[in-house]
């Protein structure tokens, strides 16, 4: 015995609600045929069936085929044939009142299944689940109380002879030879012989079908069909999207990041209800003779059942004429989102399935390219700052999108790249708050505010950092400075559907599939008014410049032709001067000295 839990408004409070028999059918006694996603939808079905008396069903796991039937093995005055059927479980109502139990009269009589009454008796007796035992006083009153009893449907009954005591001798059984594996066999090959112990075997009764008196005029079973009409043109009748009543369906899809909405267009009013396969109670839309409609699917949770794998969120979506059941001219779409982490488009497509028509529709929203953006106290956005000027460092993507964004492995490099220092590290955390904090998140953007710095040898500072999207808000990084946690939103979510592998966001290592931003900006010292200016002047020239480009700023230094000048100069000095001493002691030695007499 297995136990299920079936959603139905007719509440059936009986010990077990069907039997099964699996890969058993019953062929050609079909009612109805609906179609539903789950076996316990099918039994659902057959419990809230009002039209004719739902005795047995028939799923087909395969095909989701749910068959519906007034008749099962007990009924007479047709062929019953009880065939074997892989991937088919037969059930039989166990639900139904002792009235609704055969078509026609209910009878209890002793099995004629050519085997002996006292050995059917005692196996029933060692073998059989007592459902109900009492004490009555006689034989008759044994089967009143089986064909009057509510708590379960009584097919059999044992009654062990007069009242001795206070002991039980009347039993009542759900079970009969033709619920049994083995059928009348069973009896044959019991373990057990029939031995003479001294205790009352009693006589065992079956409930026995009468056939009806109107059997052979008996209605045809209901089959759902829709009519072809003629004034319909060769398009429609060939139309994959249009039905045999003319109705065509224009049906896209539109993906949210909590939400997939399917909004459904016709060339005709339509009335029916569009709802999730399976889901048709909790997830659904009534249709009042309108022409453009929409069912939102919820992605998370059970009331629509979405089924999520690694980033695509898919699920079955039915349009239906009938408020009960489902026929050809109803038309089954599945639709997907496939949500890309990175920067990729998928194609829109559509696959057809037969009988009924399902069509695929695949939709994946774009992923807007992100940008970095550096803005002062008036959240004005700079090129050139000063050191120790307070900024804001964006990185951003449009609002009207599903995803989220996140950053990680961020560094600020020297115009010339030879020095490079790490702001943000690879779980997304700051490596040093003072000089850059951790990122907090502004709506689709995270920013840091920062007071400008830059390196020794460069005015030019190059931040570069690695840039994924996530589906929705990005989970922050916790980090931890000194003896404080703080959260920095440098770290994507895991996936949503809580599986944990590494291709839906448990790995937070870097892949091929990162994005790499960059922006520059120039830093000036303070007190350096030349270089300020000079820089101010030639804005333009510095704003020219590629980023593989080196910005040297040197000081101003004399030029090759006026060290030569100032050389010819002091060697024309130092020839006047030495030629000067010449002539003076030259002149001095040529003059006669006087002689004093």
């Amino acid at each position: 015995m297995v136990k299920i839990q079936i959603r139905s408004e007719n509440v059936c409070l009986r010990p077990w609600a069907f039997e099964r028999v699996p890969n058993k059918m019953i062929r050609g006694l079909d009612n109805a045929l609906i179609y539903t996603s789950t076996k316990e939808a099918c039994l659902a079905a057959c419990l809230n069936e009002h039209r004719f008396t739902c005795r047995s069903v028939e799923y087909n796991y395969v095909t989701l085929q749910c068959h519906l039937s007034d008749s099962d093995r007990r009924t007479t005055g047709q062929y019953v044939q009880f065939v074997d059927a892989q991937g088919i479980d037969y059930f039989e109502n166990l639900c139904l009142k002792g009235n609704q139990a055969c078509k026609s009269t209910r009878v209890f009589q002793v099995p004629r299944i050519g085997v002996t009454e006292d050995k059917v008796a005692q196996y029933a007796s060692l073998h059989y689940y007592v459902d109900k035992e009492l004490q009555v006083t006689s034989e008759a009153a044994c089967r009143l109380a089986c064909e009057i009893e509510n708590e379960f449907l009584c097919r059999s009954f044992l009654y062990k002879g007069a009242p001795v005591g206070t002991s039980y001798n009347c039993q009542l059984f759900h079970l009969d030879h033709k619920t049994l594996p083995d059928g009348p066999s069973t009896f044959l090959n019991a373990e057990r012989p029939l031995i003479d112990d001294g205790q009352r075997v009693g006589s065992y009764f079956e409930n026995y079908c009468e056939k009806s008196l109107g059997a052979a005029h008996e209605t045809i079973p209901v089959v759902f069909e829709t009519t072809d009409d003629p004034t319909l043109s060769n398009l429609t009748r060939t139309d994959i999207n249009c039905d045999k009543t003319g109705t065509c369906y224009d049906v896209s899809v539109h993906c949210k990041d909590t939400r997939i909405a399917v909004q459904v267009r016709t060339n005709k009013p339509f009335n029916g209800r569009i709802y999730a396969l399976g889901r048709s109670e909790t997830c659904n839309i009534d249709v009042l003779n309108s022409d453009l409609f929409r069912l939102d699917l919820t992605m998370s949770g059970q009331d629509c059942n979405t089924q999520s794998v690694t980033g695509v969120f898919s699920n079955t979506v039915v349009l239906q004429h009938h408020s009960v059941v489902m026929t050809k001219a109803d038309k089954i779409y599945k639709v997907k989102c496939t949500y890309d982490m990175s920067p990729k488009n998928i194609t829109f497509g559509m696959m057809p399935i037969r009988d009924p028509e399902m069509i695929s529709i695949t939709s994946a929203p774009e992923a807007p390219p992100p940008r970095i953006r550096i803005l002062d106290a008036r959240n004005r956005e700079v090129e050139t700052v000063r050191i120790g000027d307070k900024l804001t460092f964006r990185i951003e993507i449009p609002e009207d999108t599903p995803y989220g964004i996140f950053a990680r492995s961020c560094v600020a490099m020297a115009k010339d790249s030879k020095s490079t220092f790490q702001i943000i590290d690879e779980e997304g955390c700051p490596v040093d708050p003072s000089i850059f904090p951790a990122f907090t998140p502004d709506g689709n953007a995270m920013q840091s505010i920062y007071e400008a710095f830059r390196f020794t040898e460069s005015y030019g500072v190059i931040f570069q950092c690695n840039v994924k999207y996530c589906l929705g808000p990005c989970e922050p990084a916790v980090c931890e400075w000194g003896r404080e946690s703080v959260e920095s939103w440098g770290r994507r979510r895991r996936s949503i559907s809580g599986s944990g592998d590494g291709s839906s966001g448990g790995n937070d290592t870097e892949s091929a599939d990162d994005m790499t931003l960059s922006q520059e900006i120039l830093v000036l010292d303070f007190g350096d008014d030349k270089q300020s200016q000079f820089l101010k002047n030639n804005e333009a020239v510095f704003s020219d410049f590629s980023k593989d480009e080196t910005v040297t700023i040197v000081e101003p230094c004399p030029t090759k032709t006026s060290v030569m000048a100032l050389g010819v100069t002091c060697a024309m000095l130092i020839l006047v001067y030495l030629s000067t001493l010449s002539y003076y002691y030259t002149k001095k030695w040529m003059v006669p000295r006087k002689v004093l007499s």
